[in-house]
């Protein structure tokens, strides 16, 4: 069943019989996919997730269905977690802490989580992964391997993409994140990099009573970053906590190199006071300074709307094959730009742009790379967000100006190089004076900041 639905997208997304189907018919298809993985369990709801980024995979009504699933599954007996917290931890609940309450706060894909008191009176919530479940993820993953190879040799259906290194890489992030020692490490290294944030707030891990299975950490009381009716009676304002969010993204992502991977609502709270909390650091990612550099490349060359800087890029950054026709490629973003960036840049969507990009794909030899998934993931996800939290917000102007100051502070010699690409015209070599003066404009106005 599961094998047939992929089928069903990959011929529709090759050109095959499926491309005549309406729209109706391709979205049912992809909420039945939706359906079975939910069925299927932990695994493959995080298989699902992650193939919810891949629009050179499955075509967009795939992927817009698939970007619903949630970790939030009905949680497992109470009797089996406290059997694991008292034999992860040494001791009987009792003794561990003064208060459990008898029902977990939430419940996910791997594991659940209890509000806790300790006996120095500090509330605690206490997460616990599921039982058996590396067992039973072991034989998930062996299976998609299987899966994935079959597919390999199907190029007719499956376009050649590389879904064995796709399955190596989800393996590897998911026995990460199964590892709860991991995730305190992370919180830890992220209030380090947020440490002279006061708005920003990390729970205390408390590593007595943390191992590979339990992990115990400060319990956060909060509004949910999306619940606009709580906000305003806290009396805090949505627009600016979604400017503080949104920030704290940039300097992950282009200064820290190190990024919380999975900013669904369920995992960033503002809290009373204002601060904006984040928690549930299981899934991260990391940018080298090489990949930053590339990234901000891009993006000027997107608000320039030069399509052969766009194709380069998407060459060097892994997206797109040397191989492919770039002139061909070049006039193919040419259009989409004419379609989508010929109008005020407030009235673009990140989501949108991923979205018409994964419609042209299929063409050419290109795919996604496993350094890009929890970028693209983490950013669509906070484009909804903040998109809730302000009608009016967009991602391209609000980043510009980081990346600007990116651009201009860094002090490199690659960027310098750079900057000086950027200011001639990729199709005659001329030197673009528009391109310098802008250039200009930026500088003096960050001198004087």
């Amino acid at each position: 069943m599961l094998y047939r639905d992929l089928r069903r997208a990959r011929v529709h997304s090759d050109g095959g019989n499926l491309a005549v189907l309406p729209a109706e018919k391709l979205e049912a298809q992809a909420a039945r996919l939706r359906e079975q993985l939910i069925r299927l369990g932990p695994t493959f709801i995080k298989i699902g997730q992650a193939l919810a980024t891949r629009a050179d995979l499955l075509p967009v009504p795939f992927i817009q269905e698939l970007a619903k699933l949630q970790n939030r599954v009905p949680p497992f007996p109470n009797s089996e977690a406290f059997a694991i917290i008292e034999s992860e931890l040494g001791a009987p609940v009792s003794q561990l802490f003064r208060t459990v309450d008898p029902e977990p706060v939430a419940a996910a894909s791997l594991g659940q989580v209890y509000r806790g008191v300790r006996h120095d009176g500090q509330e605690v919530a206490i997460k616990v992964q599921r039982p058996n479940l590396v067992a039973r993820i072991s034989e998930d993953v062996d299976i998609l391997r299987r899966l994935a190879r079959w597919m390999a040799s199907s190029k007719r259906l499956f376009k050649g993409n590389d879904w064995v290194g796709m399955i190596d890489e989800f393996e590897r992030t998911i026995y990460a994140e199964l590892d709860y020692r991991n995730e305190g490490r992370n919180a830890e290294r992220f209030r380090q990099n947020f440490a002279d944030w006061p708005r920003v707030h990390v729970p205390t891990i408390f590593w007595e009573q943390t191992t590979s299975r339990v992990i115990t950490m400060e319990f956060l009381r909060g509004i949910c970053v999306t619940d606009l009716e709580g906000l305003a009676a806290a009396g805090i304002d949505a627009k600016e906590a979604n400017e503080l969010m949104y920030r704290t993204y940039f300097k992950q992502l282009l200064e820290d190199g190190f990024f919380h991977a999975d900013p669904h609502p369920g995992n960033i709270l503002i809290l009373r006071d204002g601060r904006l909390a984040f928690f549930d650091f299981g899934m991260v990612g990391h940018i080298s300074p090489t990949l930053q550099s590339q990234m901000v490349s891009a993006f000027f060359h997107l608000i320039e709307r030069d399509a052969p800087g766009i194709v380069r890029d998407l060459v060097g950054l892994g997206f797109l094959s040397p191989e492919a026709d770039m002139e061909d490629f070049a006039r193919v973003v040419e259009d989409l730009f004419r379609r989508k960036l010929d109008v005020n840049l407030s009235e673009v969507r990140f989501k949108d742009l991923t979205y018409d990009l994964g419609d042209i794909i299929y063409r050419y030899p290109f795919s996604t790379p496993a350094s890009f998934t929890f970028i693209i993931r983490a950013l669509m996800t906070l484009e909804g967000i903040s998109i809730t939290m302000n009608p009016r917000f967009n991602f391209l102007e609000v980043a510009l100006p980081y990346a600007r100051d990116f651009l201009f502070r860094r002090e490199s010699a690659q960027l310098r190089e750079k900057v000086w690409a950027s200011l001639h015209d990729a199709r005659n070599g001329k030197l673009n004076w528009t391109r310098v003066w802008n250039l200009a404009r930026t500088a003096l106005a960050l001198y004087f900041a």
